[in-house]
């Protein structure tokens, strides 16, 4: 088995991947960046809507423009990087990780590890609906892939489950391709994705979106013949009586994401509710060599902030490799009322950290308050949405003075 040494090495090379290694790099570690595809961009390059690099590049991108620019910007910093591989273990003892290839086995050994291995879709077995699973049901982000990068038209009339964000971008550029989009069903009371894309890629194209409802049935053996809708309760339960069979070739599941954190469960925490290890203003996890960046913590709504999170796990992973990072007790941060997640987990004094955060239902008036420092008004506060609140070097030393730090947002 081949055998690499390198001061960090990045696992994952989407948007926050790509930002940790080029700030590990620029900081003068020997950096690695490993990923399974053969190039580096991760889902980036099949992204092709604008709406990226807003607030990193203060100009709007698409999904391959901004990973351009990352990718740019690795290509000087002077990281490696090992397409076409596969991490399959992680050895906390003596921190190396085994890696696959179509050359074989490389084991590397580092000093500092950035997992950045992003998230998957939930699968259609997950759903647990009655019905044949025929052809012509896909997870939004196949249904991108297929579109955008095979060129590829997956049905006449489709109907989407679940607003995320993918499916929202999805439906729009369905019904551009000439596909009919009968409707966009979400099971809770408010959309799951940015407002901006509900209007842009629904209301813009006349596209109806169906608040607490759900699928009940598929029908169809070969292909996907219809599915039955069903209107659901406060507690998200069918209600009796409401169903309604609609005609349809093709069902999107935009029904979330899950954190890809399977290389790490076995001897690291996850947080609970976000299926990510839990880490601090420096984006390190609970062992002290080991950072996590991107939506393998959390699930964010902006590319922007995963790479930010990124270059944040690379700066402090590099300073951990070469012996400059300062061994500070951080501070958790916890949940109060009508909190979802938050990130990062806890602070640590000394750093200017910006936290964000989601509220587990749609707040029209509110107030936030982190700890006894932080007070902030909100208005029309959505879990689809991320709050960002930038918390200053001094702000974060005051917090820091309490043993936990409590953050709440309640209704006025």
């Amino acid at each position: 088995m081949k055998h690499e040494q390198v001061d960090v090495l990045v696992l994952g090379g989407g948007a926050a991947g790509l930002a940790a290694a080029n700030e590990a790099a620029r900081d003068g570690a020997r950096t690695a960046l490993i990923d399974r595809e053969s190039e580096p961009g991760g889902v980036l390059d099949q992204c092709i809507h604008p709406g990226f690099g807003l607030h990193r590049f203060q100009e709007e991108l698409t999904g391959p423009e901004f990973a351009h620019r990352l990718v740019s910007q690795l290509d000087g910093s002077g990281a490696s990087f090992f397409g076409e591989r596969f991490a399959s273990r992680i050895d906390p003892e003596n921190r190396s990780v085994t890696t696959i290839g179509p050359d074989g086995h490389i084991l590397f050994s580092a000093k500092s590890v950035v997992i950045a291995t992003g998230a998957r879709e939930r699968p259609f077995g997950a759903l647990a609906i009655p019905g044949f699973r025929p052809s012509g049901i896909l997870t939004a982000g196949m249904a991108q892939r297929l579109v955008n990068i095979e060129g590829l038209r997956p049905g006449n009339r489709a109907i989407i489950l679940g607003s995320g964000d993918i499916g929202l971008i999805m439906a729009r550029r369905l019904h551009l391709e000439g596909v009919e989009v009968v409707a966009v069903l979400e099971q809770k009371p408010f959309p799951g994705g940015l407002t901006r894309n509900v209007v842009q890629c629904l209301d813009d194209f006349g596209i109806p979106l169906f608040l607490r409802h759900t699928l009940q049935e598929i029908h169809g053996a070969g292909r996907l013949e219809a599915v039955t809708a069903v209107e659901v309760d406060e507690y998200g339960s069918r209600i009796p009586g409401t169903g309604r069979r609609i005609e349809a070739d093709t069902l999107i599941l935009s029904v979330g994401l899950i954190p890809d954190n399977e290389l790490i469960a076995p001897f690291l925490a996850l947080n609970g509710g976000a299926g990510g290890p839990r880490v601090d203003s420096r984006m390190r996890t609970e062992v002290d060599w080991l950072f996590a960046a991107g939506n393998n913590t959390i699930i964010f709504d902006l590319a922007d902030w995963v790479a930010r999170a990124g270059e944040t796990a690379g700066r402090f992973a590099a300073a951990q490799a070469k012996g400059d990072l300062i061994t500070e007790q951080s501070v958790p941060l916890v949940r109060g009322e009508n909190l979802l997640h938050l990130i990062p987990n806890a602070l640590t004094p000394g750093i200017p950290t910006p936290l964000l955060l989601r509220v587990d239902h749609v707040i029209p008036h509110g107030r936030l308050s982190i700890g006894d420092v932080v007070s902030r008004k909100l208005t029309n506060a959505s879990p689809s949405e991320m709050l960002e609140v930038l918390l200053t070097q001094d702000q974060v030393r005051d917090l820091c003075r309490s043993t936990e730090i409590r953050i709440e947002v309640r209704a006025e």
